[in-house]
């Protein structure tokens, strides 16, 4: 995330919207879709043939190349013409919330670069929707692939927890404290 001076921050913090811009929401939502699905994807292909799994980890790993992409996208937005909105709460809780946002970035980010190493580390190539292929970085090592596979795995789980108390968060904002936090980030 690009850190920028504190007036920069202020200059880009509308003070009078109520929503964030097309493009964050967007972006956010797909986060979240991605998220999810790449989730879903790696916990179930144990579940199915070798044939449909081996297709399920082909898309896994587009899915996940396009995670990369959203996300740098997401955080050069951001750091760039992304709209700021005033804090929606102040003290512990605004505190906790820029914790968690700042978390999920970080999560998100350890996830690509894992997940990339992961693929590296065992030495099979991997492509984006058949498109081009990934070259490798490094020599096959099967041993850290298991390291990183199972580092993989624990980030995996854990953006799942901390997007899930994220998610309770802004139902908690929408329906117990009627502040209008979710509405912020809905599109529409």
């Amino acid at each position: 995330m690009t850190i920028l001076p504190a007036a920069a921050i202020a200059a880009q913090t509308d003070q009078t919207a109520s929503r964030y811009d097309r493009t964050t929401i967007a972006l956010h939502w797909l986060t979240a879709g991605l998220v999810v699905t790449l989730f879903l994807l790696a916990e179930g292909w144990g579940f199915v043939p070798r044939d449909i799994r081996k297709a399920g980890q082909s898309l896994h790993i587009s899915l996940g190349i396009l995670l990369a992409a959203v996300l740098v996208t997401r955080l050069l937005w951001r750091g760039s013409a992304g709209r700021r909105l005033p804090p929606a709460n102040a003290g512990l809780l605004h505190w906790a919330a820029s914790a968690a946002h700042l978390a999920l970035y970080a999560l998100l980010a350890a996830q690509a670069t894992l997940g990339f190493l992961f693929r590296w580390a065992q030495g099979e190539p991997f492509q984006f929707f058949g498109l081009f292929d990934v070259p490798p970085a490094f020599a096959p090592d099967h041993d850290l692939a298991q390291t990183i596979g199972g580092l993989h795995d624990t980030v995996a789980w854990t953006i799942i927890a901390l997007a899930g108390l994220h998610a309770a968060a802004a139902l908690i904002h929408h329906y117990a404290l009627r502040d209008g936090v979710l509405r912020r980030m809905l599109p529409g």
